[in-house]
Formats: C-alpha cells, structure tokens, sequence
C-alpha cells in the first residue's frame, strides 16, 4: 500500500491553489465536481503522490462543517490498493469499522471507501483503487 494522496478541506480554493502553485511550485494535474461528495477536488502534484484540495460546494456540508471557521483542514489520508473489494474484506474481518461497506466512485473514477477515525486512531483513512 502506497500514498495516494492526502486531501485538505479550504475555505478559499483559489487563493490555496496560488499557494502551492505559485509559492510552493506544484503543479496542478486534475480539476473536478464530483458533486455526490459535495465537493470542488484540486489535485496537486506532490512527488508520485497528490495534495488534495477540497472546496465545499455547500457551506452547510459536512465537509463544510468538519473545516469550520479553519482556513484549512487536514481531512483525510489516501492509501492506494490494487483490490479494493479484498482491502476493505480484510479490514472487516479484523474488526475494523467501515464507513462505506462497498466501494463507491470518487475523482477520475476511481473506487474509494472510507474507515471509520474510531477504528484507526482518530484519523479518517480512505482506500483508493485506480480506474483503468
């Protein structure tokens, strides 16, 4: 298992994106709604692995809401697996708690679920599988 990104909730997308693109030097490689989540994506390079930043498209959102009056908020952390289905059996299995049951779609297709932060530590994972 890999990073696959790390994703932070703003409260201004575009004055972020300035930063990291034209202050820290990233470049910026997709742009996307993905409008099921409520949310404005940006992914910015960051080595082989991406900085995610995540606009709310609705200020009442939970998204919204977990970034409260924050600038920014680290939201989540996005491990790559080959088998997603496998992943999130095993996880299970051992007694950890899913938020999503089945894999869904999240940005460029891929498949992602989330486990639950009281089974890992606090912090809200995501597993990530590739569209091909």
């Amino acid at each position: 298992m890999t990073i696959d990104h790390i994703a932070i909730v703003v409260k201004d997308l575009e004055k972020t994106i300035e930063l990291y693109t034209a202050t820290l030097g990233f470049r910026q490689v997709y742009r996307e709604i993905v409008a099921d989540q409520g949310i404005e994506a940006v992914g910015l390079e960051a080595g082989d692995s991406i900085v995610e930043l995540l606009r709310p498209l609705d200020e009442s959102s939970p998204v919204a809401r977990f970034r409260g009056e924050a600038e920014s908020k680290l939201h989540h952390t996005a491990y790559r697996v080959d088998d997603i289905e496998a992943a999130l059996a095993a996880y299970r299995a051992k007694g950890v708690r899913l938020i999503d049951e089945r894999p869904r779609r999240g940005a460029h297709g891929n498949l992602i679920a989330f486990l639950h932060p009281k089974s890992t530590g606090g912090v809200l994972i995501e597993l990530c599988q590739k569209s091909h």
